[in-house]
């Protein structure tokens, strides 16, 4: 098994501490313990469901859903990305306009994930596309910087420094391969980059959330039984993360 753990920018060192990172941090911490006590109902409450957003219903979900992850796997890579490659674009742009990029970011790519998906009921969750808004722009703004990352091959650890751009063309890649209905959770023994915890995702049969004419209570009540979200450790049956 091998991983890689991008840390910071070996190149430049910020000029300030990233308050606005460390405090998006805090509060993606603070509503994955939320989500532990509050279980199933609590996720499904703040989570974005294509159907509902493009009815023009519960679009406060958009931003609260950035917030929201599918297990500790899920959390962590997500955090160790942002932490990696946000002060840097935090200290470029200034602290209000990171985070309002940083917001916009994660709505515009819900909003495209409800596009292609307008009729789904399947609930959205993850902050893959805010934290992808800001690895695009330190590509943009750092391409030649280079990454100081934690090499780890099974019991071999070694820091060393990897260009940002590959550790960032890698994580996009591994968006788009784990984006399809197929995918499923890392496997141990597996060789991983980091961002395959934050990338893992699936896409559950339909299930409605509604109560529809349409729907009998046998089939609803198989579809609330494969959805069923398991918080406690990691995502056992899918929603769509991102």
């Amino acid at each position: 098994m091998g991983t890689v753990v991008p840390l910071s920018d070996a190149t430049r060192r910020p000029a300030r501490f990233p308050a606005i990172t460390a405090l998006i941090i805090a509060v993606n911490v603070a509503v994955f313990l939320a989500e532990l006590v509050g279980g199933d109902a609590f996720v499904l409450k703040w989570s974005a469901v294509p159907a509902n957003i493009a009815a023009g219903h519960h679009w406060i979900t958009m931003l609260t859903a950035m917030f929201l992850h599918g297990g500790w796997l899920h959390i962590i890579g997500n955090m160790v990305f942002l932490w990696a490659f946000g002060p840097e674009i935090e200290d470029a742009m200034g602290p209000l306009r990171f985070l309002v990029f940083y917001l916009v970011g994660g709505c515009v790519a819900m909003l495209a994930q409800i596009a292609v998906s307008p009729a789904s009921t399947v609930p959205n969750l993850g902050a893959s596309g805010a934290i992808a808004a800001v690895m695009g722009a330190f590509l943009i703004t750092c391409p030649h910087n280079r990454m100081r990352s934690l090499l780890v091959i099974v019991i071999y650890v070694h820091i060393t420094q990897i260009p940002a751009a590959l550790l960032i063309v890698v994580w996009f890649l591994i968006q788009l391969i784990h984006a399809g209905p197929s995918s499923t959770m890392c496997k141990p023994g597996e060789w991983l980059i980091w961002p395959t915890f934050a990338a893992s995702s699936s896409e559950p049969p339909p299930q409605d959330f509604s109560s529809g004419a349409n729907s009998s209570p046998r089939r609803n009540a198989r579809h609330r039984q494969r959805a069923h979200f398991h918080t406690q450790a990691r995502l056992s049956e899918p929603v769509l993360i991102t």
